[in-house]
């Protein structure tokens, strides 16, 4: 058995949760938050058989798409922010990170 962590954006969760649904795996949501942008993410855990993973992954694949978005960048922590002015940043967003983890145990009460 195998537990799929993957990071998703938020746009992103709605579609993939359905997408995962409709082929007939489980996922529990968890709410998380990203490091660079600081917007909000949500973390996916499914528990899959070993020979499962790629269908997952490929699903996952296919519903998460990176696409480019202009952000406002935050101004540096301890800098003056009156000398700071922020010009929109073209970033690449979406997609997602996935870890794929053995699982040495697994019960279901």
């Amino acid at each position: 058995m195998k537990l799929i962590i993957t990071v998703v954006q938020d746009k992103d969760s709605g579609k993939l949760l359905e997408a995962l649904m409709t082929t007939g795996y489980r996922a529990t949501k968890l709410a998380s938050t990203g490091g660079f942008l600081r917007e909000g993410n949500t973390t996916l855990l499914i528990g899959v058989e070993s020979d499962r993973v790629e269908e997952v992954v490929g699903i996952i694949k296919k519903v998460c798409k990176s696409r480019e978005q202009l952000v406002t960048p935050i101004s540096p922590v301890g800098s003056p922010t009156d000398s700071y002015v922020p010009y929109p940043v073209e970033v690449l967003v979406g997609g997602a990170t996935i870890f794929v983890l053995d699982v040495e145990r697994h019960e279901k009460v």
